[in-house]
């Protein structure tokens, strides 16, 4: 990769240059995502890759700033692929300009959003994210335990927190709902559907879990700043945050009986590798990296991200998802000094999962490899490894009984329209036990989250990544009594009156007592958007929020469901 001016050609990386201009912590993440760097535009003029159109320096970072906020996710900070395809230049340039144009303007049914079609991007940013994949990946910096505790902050210490909840909250019943492109969190609380607060936090909230004790939220944003929200103030409040990388997708805490709240952990994309924190501070203990080797090939892999983390309620550990290598790392946290760690191979890419409803198996897709392996988290080992649709992504999953096949765990999938059902219990269904027992079809590809309740006879199924509006706009419902008869599908989008956007309606999430269910109508930042509820019994709609601060809203996690793993 060169940066030109003439008449002399500088052979250097804008992104390095940046960070090099970039004494803190704040400056290396600006640089990360695409900011104004602080180098001379004069003195640098064109970005040139051998086989690449060139682009500009704004251009350049520009894009940046887009794949960060877009694309890393799926296809990796150094674009090996995971949830998505590999998008390094071998592959791109082969490929060519007008096929890249094509695919990132109209998605694909296997999950690949629809950026241009739906109004995220305008065109000349299709065409803009279409040559910067055919440069090579520049690559970001190092992020070690000087910068994290830089980084980290205590605004409230704990001996200065209230001793006993001050406000009139009904919290088992209050929802964290990230609002993506606002950089906040609203709490917005069940019983009234009114916003109680917005909360700063860091980009793109990626996920909200709850403390053991259920007092404190942690929110981790893909900038991997965490955030630590005290619930019992007389207006909740963050009393602590800290970076653990430049990008991150995963938080969690200690769970097991004598470690309730004591820990804290976070997985980065960025670099690859987790960090143990105090958990009423966030002080980072131990920073472990997840560099190595891959379960199916023995490679080398750079980039291996830890995906999802969930905590242990068997024994001591943190269970953690390492993306590209295929390893579940059970990660003990009864000695920090002398920690140990359970390696357990499956298979790539590992993303998310949840517990069966028993809480002792952890059931996790690795998505490319078209499977979900099964951990026993008693007995530290691998239980099974089950083939199922196309590119599962089951979010934390759902848990019921099956009139036939007993209890069952479901996921649906990016890549195609099946629901796979799993059998869960060993103990007395063992003949359907770690199988898929039944394969249901819903609306198409492109889903990304299916839920259920204890209290529920319904199971619900988004498609906010299908390039079909009417899809993508909707949910499909099963009546988990009568499976076969097929699903209902509910106009959510339609309910939330919403006239304009691509109105994606994104992961059902339920209120505390179980009888109702919650959607987010996800549009663009400059358009308004909406959660619609409906009662889970009539399937009605029974309230839509709206708000000028409701701001891109996605995830929602309901504090009594995160805090007890109910799904």
């Amino acid at each position: 990769m060169k940066f030109l001016k003439h008449p002399l050609c500088v052979v250097a990386a804008t992104f390095s240059l940046a960070v090099a201009a970039a004494p803190n912590p704040e400056n290396a993440n600006a640089a990360y995502q695409g900011e104004a760097s602080a180098v001379d535009p004069a003195s640098l003029r064109v970005v040139h890759s051998e086989g690449a159109p060139d682009l500009t320096e704004d251009e350049f970072a520009q894009a940046k700033e887009i794949y960060f906020q877009r694309c890393a996710g799926c296809h990796g900070v150094l674009r090996k692929g995971a949830t998505g395809k590999p998008l390094t230049p071998d592959i791109t340039q082969e490929r060519g300009l007008p096929y890249l144009e094509a695919l990132i303007n109209y998605g694909s049914p296997a999950g690949m959003p629809n950026w241009g079609s739906s109004g995220e991007f305008t065109p000349e940013q299709v065409t803009l994210m279409a040559k910067y994949v055919m440069h090579e990946p520049p690559t970001p910096p190092e992020w070690g335990m000087e910068k994290m505790r830089e980084s980290w902050k205590v605004l409230v210490k704990p001996e200065d927190r209230p001793k006993k909840q001050l406000n009139k909250l009904n919290l088992p019943n209050l929802f964290s709902v990230t609002l993506r492109d606002d950089g906040k969190i609203a709490l917005i609380d069940g019983d009234t559907k009114k916003i109680v607060t917005t909360i700063e936090t860091g980009y793109a909230v990626h996920i909200s879990r709850l403390s053991a004790s259920g007092r404190y939220l942690f929110v981790i944003g893909r900038d991997a700043r965490i955030d630590m929200i005290d619930l019992w103030p007389k207006t909740p409040a963050r009393v602590a945050e800290i970076k653990v990388g430049l990008e991150a997708r995963s938080v969690e805490t200690s769970k097991y009986e004598g470690f309730e709240d004591k820990y804290a952990i976070a997985g980065s994309y960025w670099p690859p590798q987790y960090t143990i924190m105090d958990g009423e501070t966030l002080e980072p203990i131990k920073i472990v990296s997840t560099r190595g080797m891959t379960v199916d090939k023995q490679e080398y892999h750079p980039e291996p991200r830890v995906a999802a983390i969930i905590a242990s309620h068997e024994h001591p550990e943190f269970i953690v998802n390492v993306k590209e290598t295929g390893k579940v790392l059970l990660v003990n946290y009864e000695d920090i000094d002398n920690l140990s760690v359970t390696e357990i191979g499956t298979a790539p890419f590992l993303h998310d999962g949840g517990w069966d409803v028993s809480h002792r198996y952890f059931l996790t897709a690795a998505n490319q490899s078209n499977k979900v392996a099964v951990i026993d988290s008693k007995e530290r080992k691998m239980a099974a490894l089950i083939d199922v649709g196309k590119i599962p992504h089951p979010g934390r999953g759902a848990n019921f009984v099956h009139p036939e096949f007993g209890p069952v765990w479901a996921t649906s999938h990016l890549g195609d329209d099946s629901i796979s059902l799993i059998g869960t219990d060993p103990d007395k269904h063992a003949d359907n036990a770690w199988k898929v027992v039944k394969v249901l079809k819903g609306q198409g590809g492109g889903s990304l989250f299916i839920k259920t309740h204890p209290k529920s006879d319904h199971l619900y199924l988004d498609t906010p990544f299908n390039p079909v509006a009417s899809v993508s706009q909707s949910i499909a419902v099963f009546d988990i009594k009568n499976l076969d008869k097929g699903y209902t599908v509910l106009p959510i989008a339609e309910w939330a009156g919403l006239k304009d956007g691509s109105r994606r309606v994104v992961q059902p999430e339920f209120n505390a007592e179980g009888n109702e269910v919650w959607f987010s109508v996800w549009n663009g930042k400059e358009e308004e958007s909406a959660i619609v509820v409906v009662d889970d019994k009539t399937l009605k709609l029974k309230k839509v929020i709206k708000d000028k601060r409701l701001i891109t809203p996605t995830g929602k996690f309901n504090v009594k469901n995160t805090q007890h793993d109910i799904y």
